[in-house]
């Protein structure tokens, strides 16, 4: 078997994981981790041959984007405490804690090097926070706060890795300029980003066709990411600023073919490379069972050790930060999204699965210093940080359905049902404001202006049929009815319109574009 040919299994592993996920009750994450194991102890499937510094260009990109595009600016400024306290405190405190105990029972093993394992194995995963959490029916708070802890931690985890490795690449380290790296990365970061996406923002204006904006929001990730990584700022932050500044402003409410061929495209970006990532991480067995020949009794009590602390430490941290989130949020009364019970608390602590990100830097790991010597205990702290990696993701992401579903935290589905319900009055309320306009306007007949006004009615009973009134259900569920059969009629002689284009292509003199074209319409129909 080639890399083409493992490439090719890890992506349609990616997309058989996803509904034996569903069956099974199990994230398809973990799914591709054993998938990614299991192909990596059969003797005729090859070491993966990817240059450790791709990975993180070629994968963290488009699982960032796609994972902001589910969210808002305003949902992370609302949680700015608790994701801090997360993506920065915890982060820092886990990379001391863990290069404390690693420094101390790995022999030969200097702090520096030791900062850089601490560093790689600090950050919950966001791919797995995200792919994970979203599947199991979580609290949207709870939800909100890990795919914030998961896509900004990142950001502190890779700036203190290379500031270790500089480390202990030179020999020398500065508090001063290791802080002012820390700033400067951030800085360049966000103007990068910001830059990009005003200046994407206008040239989708240009494009003005839903094919080629699609193509440039794949791109634009990519150039933000390798354009601050170039300039010395941080990759990651550059790729939430440009996705966050897109997800706000580059929306336009009438552009609905690009909004749902963008969403149903990020999906399928999202589906195949997370899977394909995960899968890596399984794959990445081979190296981690060759470093451990002859050692295992050895390097798995480090591995061990370090696996207790990085769980430990993210719980007795949460425990202190939680209660004081909940105080802060008592007295000021602030609009946070915090846990609100010690159920949550403990969901909360168990989905730290480490994953893509720490394989990648694992990896990443220089072979020699500045000396032209060997990096000290590289093998060990590669095999340490895929312990830690595949216990989380295992052990964690295989329980954590089953602790959720013991602990019975569950989604607040009757608030998500008031704010649907207040969002479709606010809607069919401003579609009945553009009619009655319209009708100033245009002097419409009065027939039909009280046939328009059931269909601003309509538009909300769809979308929350509790508007619906007593004595109007009946009615509406005989028009519901009467549209649905016609529609149903529409549906079938559009399919057949469609078959009839589609068999047309294979006529002599038939010309593809011309056949595409027309199909392209009668699917727009379709949609409409």
């Amino acid at each position: 078997m080639d890399q083409l040919a493992l490439l090719f299994a890890l992506l349609v592993g990616a997309l058989v994981s996803v509904p034996v996920g569903d069956r099974l009750g199990l994230p398809a994450p973990v799914l591709m981790t054993v998938l990614g194991i299991v192909m990596a102890l059969l003797p005729f499937v090859p070491n993966v041959d990817i240059p450790p510094d791709l990975i993180l260009p070629l994968i963290l990109p488009p699982l960032l984007y796609a994972a902001v595009r589910r969210t808002s600016w305003r949902q992370f400024a609302a949680n700015i405490k608790p994701i801090l306290l997360l993506a920065v405190a915890l982060v820092l405190v886990t990379m001391m804690c863990v290069a404390t105990v690693a420094h101390a029972i790995v022999p030969g093993l200097p702090l520096a090097a030791a900062a850089a394992l601490g560093a790689l194995v600090a950050p919950p995963d966001p791919v797995a926070a995200t792919a994970v959490a979203g599947k199991l029916g979580l609290p949207r708070r709870l939800v909100s706060i890990l795919e914030g802890e998961g896509l900004f931690n990142d950001v502190t985890a890779i700036v203190l890795y290379h500031v270790a490795i500089a480390a202990a690449v030179t020999g020398t380290f500065s508090v001063w300029e290791a802080g002012l790296d820390l700033v400067l990365s951030a800085v360049v970061a966000v103007v990068i980003g910001l830059a990009l996406g005003w200046g994407a923002n206008k040239l989708m204006d240009l494009l003005d066709d839903p094919t080629l904006q699609i193509g440039l929001s794949l791109l634009v990730p990519y150039a933000s990411y390798v354009l601050a990584e170039e300039l010395h700022g941080s990759g990651v932050l550059a790729v939430l600023t440009t996705a966050l500044f897109l997800v706000e402003y580059a929306t336009d409410a009438d552009d609905v073919m690009t909004r749902l061929a963008g969403h149903t495209f990020w999906d399928i970006v999202d589906t195949l490379v997370t899977g394909v990532a995960f899968g890596l991480v399984g794959l990445e067995l081979h190296n981690v069972v060759n470093t451990a020949s002859g050692r295992w009794g050895e390097l798995l009590g480090w591995a061990g050790a370090v696996v207790g602390v990085v769980i430990m430490v993210r719980l007795l941290w949460l425990l202190p930060a939680t209660w004081l989130a909940q105080r802060l949020h008592a007295a000021r009364d602030v609009d946070e999204e915090i846990p609100v019970s010690w159920r949550e608390t403990v969901v909360m602590w168990w989905a730290g699965m480490r994953g893509v990100a720490s394989v990648a830097l694992a990896l990443a790991i220089p072979l020699e210093t500045d000396a032209g010597e060997a990096f000290p205990a590289r093998g060990e702290i590669i095999f340490i940080a895929f312990g830690v990696i595949m216990t989380t993701l295992l052990l964690q992401g295989l329980t954590l359905p089953w602790l959720v579903r013991r602990l019975r935290v569950q989604a607040d589905t009757e608030h998500e049902q008031r704010m649907e319900h207040e969002l479709a009055v606010r809607a069919a309320d401003a579609a009945k404001h553009r009619l009655r306009e319209i009708e100033k306007e245009e002097g419409l007949p009065e027939d039909l202006a009280e046939q328009m006004m059931r269909r601003a009615f309509d538009i909300a009973v769809r979308i929350s049929p509790e508007m619906a009134e007593d004595e109007r259900r009946e009615a509406h569920r005989q028009r519901a009815k009467r549209l649905k059969r016609l529609r149903r009629i529409e549906s079938e002689m559009l399919s057949a319109a469609r078959h009839e284009v589609l068999a047309a292509r294979s006529e002599p003199g038939a010309v593809p574009e011309v056949v595409d074209r027309v199909l392209r319409h009668l699917d727009v129909r379709s949609l409409r």
